[in-house]
């Protein structure tokens, strides 16, 4: 590696790509056990991985920081490198143009100022700086592939750019070492400085402008980090407020939150209320309500209330930093259609060195006069034309822009393969609570038996769900505080899973469940059934109270169906989807729920380990399942899916398991993540189309086919501004996605 390109390749990128290789022997991670610092990875091959900035030695591509706070770097150096090194060529390359071309516009009397043979060691002056200085990083980056036998990108334009300089050097020096073949009317030996000049500055023209736009896709990640605050005004155990830097914030810490600022860190409202905007995080509009014990996410805006809270998650465990990590990891990711571009890249290098090779002989067997200057310029024209950077580019930068995209829009893509598998999905299955509902129960009614009285029945179901996370149980207990009923204590807890709970309140065994729960303990439901029955019917989840082996009465809760969840059904019904309910209740609740709501099958009293095999049936019936989930219990099930989305309001672990995770627990998100997926897929098809299509095309052109009959061939100078204006075109393509209609 030369001291030119290894110190300015830190966060930027050149493109390009070879056969994916694997790195089961780790030689291309260089990172020793124990290093603390910076790590630089290459985008396309993540398995390259070293402590200093340099570039890959598979595809010879930039590397960058490994980190997803890379953001905050500073300035790119390899832009300002390429910059530099672009602004160096192009001042010399204009007077070599003036010098070579003046004759065909007219000013054939620049050449005859200084005379032939001195024109010509003027324009080696101006072209070898040029060559030598400028196009350095690329020559370096082509020996390197030669070296390790990994042709890509740079193979094709250092031998393209060495070639066309190292022969004018020589026509320049030693004229007499050429034989006939070479030399023109006039018997000079033809120079090819200004078109290797010419290469080597657009190549950097077109790296520099394809540096900046994806600078562009870096934008999302920089917009995430620039959200958080920058202090916070902690609470001292004095009483005292100080403001310290958001670094410095401790768990457990008590920051007052004024109207209208930042909120620092993730927490819950210790004292006060307020609401809050999170739309940066959740991408929905509409302010939250927060009170005492609500959680709270920072980055998030305080409105117009003041409270205080308490620090849950500081540092990189904030949600904005896991959201920052993963959008960084996806963009980073290989989707499974690279494979193909990888394939196309890994013959297509190979196969036109030997198209260069056979345009040579071609022009030099049966060219016309001078052949082999013309045999030469064919050859390095089909070299420059045909550099794969484009097809290298097509999907990563389509990657790159889709999960910045989305990051902004609440829905957090894994990795890319998540995203090329969800254009493809065909079966949706939802949870009922939390993803159709709000998740937040409400007691609806207690019917008591005989001999039993309301207030009774709620203490007794209110005392034994007391201690459980559950949301029917948390409903009951708040029904009964709602209605002022005072609870004991229960002893020898304990639940049944799928059924219900059991224990003993002051002598007396309770149990309180559903319909299996009745059944196990023997007891015949009689008339009470028939209300049960109409009870599910309207939706709402029942269970029955069961005293000392007696029905005690019957309790009744009801979970709201969300605002938004029937629009978002019907949307998701157009974008292809056919909709599962999978629910833990009964079929007759699931069913007066589904038939509300348009679903196309539910699956009712359903286990949690129920879902993943529910999952492996459909995917055993040629279905493509993407299952919705939010609970600790649903990671098997969104494990097992083509594509898990966890609803971001639930478990970590579902999370981990997940390939989409939706910031807010709505079905909006899964719509947006489908137009997301289709609008990304289309985009990298469009662009493996023009790379592809481009370079099938100008390949034959260059090699000289249309000169028998149009005599029409492309100088090296003209693929050079084609090849560029290729990667161009795909980048441009990309960054379209950041303002598609999603």
């Amino acid at each position: 590696m030369s001291g030119h390109d290894s110190h300015h390749q830190a966060k930027g990128h050149d493109h390009c790509h070879h056969e994916s290789k694997t790195d089961a022997d780790g030689e291309f991670d260089q990172v020793p056990p124990g290093h603390t610092g910076p790590v630089y990875t290459c985008p396309m091959h993540p398995q390259v991985r070293q402590p200093n900035p340099g570039s890959c030695p598979i595809c010879g591509m930039g590397l960058e920081l490994e980190s997803g706070n890379m953001a905050e770097e500073g300035p790119n150096l390899e832009l300002v490198d390429f910059t530099r090194r672009f602004w160096g060529g192009a001042i010399l390359t204009l007077p070599l143009l003036i010098l070579t071309m003046g004759p065909f516009v007219g000013l054939s009397g620049v050449r005859d100022i200084f005379g032939e043979r001195t024109t010509l060691w003027i324009e080696m002056a101006l072209g070898t700086p040029v060559v030598l200085w400028c196009g350095w990083p690329f020559l370096v980056r082509g020996w390197n592939s030669f070296r390790t036998i990994n042709l890509n990108m740079f193979s094709l334009i250092a031998m393209g750019i060495s070639s066309a300089w190292a022969f004018s050097i020589v026509a320049v020096a030693w004229p007499e070492v050429f034989p006939d073949g070479f030399r023109n009317a006039d018997g000079h030996v033809g120079v090819y400085f200004e078109a290797a000049a010419v290469i080597v500055t657009l190549v950097l023209l077109g790296q520099v402008m394809e540096l900046r736009a994806r600078e562009g896709t870096g934008k999302a990640i920089r917009a995430l980090l620039d959200l958080a605050a920058k202090t916070a005004r902690v609470i001292g155990p004095d009483g005292q407020e100080h403001e310290i830097a958001l670094e410095d914030v401790e768990i457990g810490a008590r920051i007052r939150v004024r109207p209208g600022e930042k909120i620092p860190v993730d927490g819950v409202v210790l004292d006060g209320r307020s609401s809050v905007d999170e739309s940066m995080i959740t991408g929905e509009p509409v302010p939250v309500e927060k009170t005492p014990g609500d959680p709270l996410t920072g980055a998030t805006i305080n409105g117009t209330g003041s409270f205080i809270m308490e620090a849950t998650r500081v540092g990189a465990d904030t949600m904005l930093s896991q959201i920052v990590d993963m959008v960084s990891k996806a963009q980073r990711s290989r989707a499974p259609i690279q494979k193909y571009a990888d394939m196309v890249a890994g013959y297509f290098v190979p196969g036109v060195i030997g198209i260069a090779a056979l345009a040579f002989v071609g022009w030099a067997v049966w060219g016309p006069n001078p052949a082999l200057s013309y045999a030469l310029i064919s050859a390095v024209a089909v070299l420059i034309i045909a550099c794969p950077c484009a097809l290298g580019l097509a999907t990563p930068m389509s990657i790159m822009t889709a999960t910045g995209r989305g990051a902004q829009l609440g829905v957090l893509i894994k990795n890319a393969e998540a995203l090329e598998r969800f254009e493809k999905i065909d079966t949706l299955i939802v949870d009922k609570t939390g993803t159709l509902t709000e998740g937040k129960p409400r007691l609806v009614a207690v019917l008591p038996e005989d001999g039993f009285d309301e207030a009774d029945v709620l203490r007794l179901a209110a005392t034994l769900e007391k201690g459980s996370e559950h949301p029917l149980a948390e409903a009951i207990v708040r029904g009964a505080e709602e209605k002022s009923v005072a609870l004991t204590e229960a002893t020898d807890f304990e639940a049944v899973t799928g059924k219900g709970v059991k224990g003993s309140i002051a002598g007396q065994s309770v149990a309180l469940g559903n319909a299996k729960m009745l059944h196990d303990l023997g007891i015949d439901g009689g008339s009470v059934s028939e209300v049960a029955n109409t009870r599910r019917d309207e939706g709402e989840t029942v269970m029955f109270v069961i005293v000392d082996g007696r029905l005690g009465g019957l309790i009744s809760v009801a979970d709201p169906v969300k605002e938004s969840t029937p629009a978002a059904l019907q949307a998701l019904h157009e974008l292809g989807f056919r909709i599962i309910m999978a629910t833990g209740d009964n079929e007759r609740t699931a069913t007066a729920v589904a038939a509300k709501l348009g679903i196309d099958e539910i699956r009712a009293d359903v286990l949690p380990e129920d879902k993943a095999r529910i999952i492996r049936d459909l995917q055993a019936a040629g279905k493509k399942v993407a299952m919705a989930g939010d609970g600790v219990n649903d990671a098997p099930a969104l494990a097992q899916a083509d594509v898990g989305i966890a609803m971001g309001t639930g478990a970590d672990v579902a999370i981990e398991s997940a390939g989409i995770t939706l910031v807010k627990g709505n079905l909006d998100g899964i719509v947006r993540a489908r137009r997301l997926a289709q609008s990304t897929m289309n985009n990298i098809r469009q662009n493996l189309f023009f790379a592809l299509i481009y370079n099938a095309a100008g390949v034959p052109v260059a090699a000289g086919v249309l000169f028998p009959f149009f005599g029409i061939l492309i100088s090296p100078m003209f693929a050079a501004f084609a090849m560029s204006a290729s990667s161009i075109s795909v980048v441009l393509n990309s960054l379209r996605l950041r303002s598609a209609k999603i």
